[in-house]
């Protein structure tokens, strides 16, 4: 993720390096000596700072005092504080002051890039959520920057508010029922009944009394009246979660609710009238289905109106790192672990995973990770052997789901490394053999995440 940056400190080579360091990953930076010049960048700048690297001792500032001030003039303006004469008493008032880490002289590049990414996509998340809040959707945002993650939230804000029937498709674990519950408090019967049925765990024996009810005495057992899922959701919206898994003789009355929003209880003769909005979701190809007998096709296309198709993490790679980081703070929050950061190699090597269970498996295992692994940065070998043997994991390089681009600079990772350790890591050599200037070789091995 890219971000508009502010680097506030005294000394000129820092700013240097690290404003053509972080300017070639894409960012937008600007520099200032000290905190007068750093407060009227802040204040003057036409494109909103994001991200303020701020170091503690200035000329004229001490840098706590100007991270309260940042703090209190832009609140959303995230900070990382930098310092050669840093404390953990200092480290520990800068946190609570709002400073997002605290990282010490001298620096390292990578745990300065490590700190922005997060930094920045925790800024992302905070407006996400302000923009889903404001939605009514609050905690039930979608993260993700993959095109198929953005034009399902496009449908969500565009069907939520509508009566349309919406049918959701995709693996198990991709999040169906994430997308069915934030349409649902898209919509207007948010303040009314989200009442959820999972077909595939109901024995086939009680799936009418569960959907419709019974009345007194309708079967053994039936001591008392039982109101059932459809009319809990009057004025409200039913969640048919693998409605594919639903037996054709019950398709049928689901099918005439649907129409005419009328039924009858399980060994009842009057009929109940409700008002419900379906959303529908299945793992199956209702299509294969209905030419195998298996699913009613008038149901299909009464609940086919607005269809939502949610690809498995496998072909939406661009997401993961963002999942994996939201799912890293989350449990290290709950917990009251010392946040966790991976390192480029790590990241690479749980983004090529597969995850055959889609987010539902890269949850437990981000979760795992946090509870096993207690170092602050964690590496490639720390996860290795978490994924290595699990199944649907990859030990050839290339895997399905990557792109020709991803291909491509897997390969080219791999043979400049394959040069500079034929050259013994001598950046003269290794650029002459590869016809490139050396500048251009050390740009290219920080593109490529490879190090001296």
């Amino acid at each position: 993720m890219k971000g508009k940056i502010l680097i506030i400190d005294d000394e000129k080579n820092i700013l240097a390096v690290l404003s053509e360091i972080l300017e070639e990953d894409g960012h937008s930076v600007r520099t200032a000596e000290n905190g007068e010049k750093g407060i009227k960048i802040l204040r003057e700048s036409l494109e909103e700072i994001e991200l303020v690297l701020l170091d503690i001792k200035l000329p004229d500032w001490n840098g706590i005092d100007l991270l309260k001030l940042i703090k209190n003039e832009k609140p959303k303006t995230e900070v990382i504080m930098i310092s050669g004469h840093g404390t953990v008493s200092m480290a520990v008032q800068a946190t609570k002051l709002g400073a997002y880490d605290f990282i010490e002289k001298p620096l390292s590049i990578e745990k300065v890039r490590i700190a922005i990414a997060h930094a920045l996509e925790k800024l992302k998340l905070e407006n996400e959520k302000s923009e889903w809040a404001k939605l009514g959707i609050g905690e039930y945002e979608i993260l993700g920057e993959s095109r198929a993650i953005k034009e399902i939230k496009e449908a969500i804000l565009r069907c939520g508010p509508t009566e349309s029937k919406v049918l959701i498709s995709g693996e198990t674990g991709t999040g169906k029922e994430l997308v069915a519950t934030a349409i649902h408090h898209q919509s207007k019967r948010r303040d009314n009944p989200f009442i959820k049925v999972n077909c595939a765990a109901i024995p086939e024996s009680l799936i009418e009394s569960e959907l419709f009810g019974h009345e007194k005495g309708a079967f053994t057992g039936a001591a008392k009246r039982k109101l059932g899922k459809f009319e809990l959701a009057d004025n409200g919206t039913i969640f048919l979660d693998e409605i594919g898994d639903m037996e054709l003789a019950c398709q049928a009355k689901v099918l005439r609710i649907l129409e005419t929003g009328d039924f009858e209880r399980v060994g009842g003769v009057s009929t109940v009238k409700v008002d419900v909005r379906a959303i529908a979701a299945t793992n199956k190809d209702l299509l294969k289905e209905i030419e195998v007998g298996k699913f009613r096709e008038d149901l299909y296309y009464r609940l086919n109106v607005v269809p939502i198709y949610i690809p498995p993490l496998r072909e939406r790679q661009v997401d993961i790192p963002i999942l994996i980081r939201h799912f890293m703070g989350k449990f290290c929050r709950e917990r009251g672990f010392t946040p966790r950061a991976l390192d480029d190699r790590a990241m690479e090597l749980l983004t090529r995973y597969d995850y055959p269970g889609n987010i539902r498996e890269l949850r437990n295992l981000v979760e795992r990770m946090t509870i096993m692994i207690p170092e602050r940065i964690i590496k490639e070998e720390d996860i290795a052997p978490i994924i290595g043997t699990k199944r649907g994991g990859k030990s050839d390089i290339f895997s399905d789901s990557l792109t020709l681009s991803e291909a491509q600079r897997i390969l080219l990772k791999k043979y400049v490394e394959t040069q500079l350790e034929r050259h013994n890591y001598n950046i003269a050599e290794t650029s002459k053999a590869l016809g490139i200037e050396r500048p251009n070789l050390y740009r290219k091995m920080r593109e490529l995440g490879i190090k001296k």
